[in-house]
C-alpha cells in the first residue's frame, strides 16, 4: 500500500497502523506516537487483529476530536453485511480491493484526486496532506 499510494502521490506521508489499538494510539498521538501527524484521510483494512476494522471505526467516528477524519474502507470483503455495517459505523466511502495488485493503482489514484484535491475537508484535515493508512500488516523484526 505504501509503494502503492507513493507511486500515485509521492508528496503524501503514508503512515500505517499494525492493528486497531496502533491506529488509535497514533490517532490520540499516544505511546510510540507522540510526535504523530494528524492525518487528512484515514484508508481503513477490515481484517485488522485486537480491534476489527468495524469496532475501530465506531470508536473514532464517536470520538468528537478524531469523527471528522474522512474514513475509506479499503478491504478485500465484498460481503453486503459488511458494506452495511460500515456504512453504519460512519465510514464515508467503502471500496473493496481488486484480487490483483495492478489494479489498486488507478483506486488509489482516484482516492487520491478525490479526498486530497477535489474534497473540502474541515480544517483539522486540511493542515498536512498525510493519509493514515490502516491496515492488517506484518512487522518486520
Amino acid at each position: 500500500m505504501q509503494e502503492a499510494f507513493g507511486n500515485v502521490n509521492g508528496a503524501v506521508d503514508l503512515h500505517v497502523a499494525f492493528d486497531g489499538e496502533d491506529a488509535i494510539a497514533f490517532l490520540k498521538q499516544q505511546g510510540s506516537h507522540t510526535h504523530a501527524p494528524r492525518p487528512a484521510l484515514i484508508l481503513l483494512d477490515l481484517t485488522l487483529p485486537k480491534m476489527d476494522g468495524h469496532e475501530f471505526l465506531a470508536y473514532i467516528k464517536q470520538d468528537d476530536d478524531l469523527k471528522m477524519i474522512p474514513t475509506v474502507i479499503l478491504t478485500a470483503s465484498r460481503t453486503e453485511a459488511d458494506i452495511d455495517r460500515a456504512y453504519q459505523c460512519g465510514a464515508n466511502c467503502y471500496i473493496s480491493k481488486p484480487g490483483r495488485a495492478d489494479d489498486l493503482y488507478p483506486i488509489l489514484r482516484r482516492i487520491n484526486d478525490f479526498w486530497l484535491k477535489k474534497v473540502k475537508l474541515p480544517i483539522g484535515a486540511r493542515l498536512n496532506g498525510d493519509a493514515a493508512s490502516i491496515q492488517r500488516h506484518r512487522k518486520s523484526g
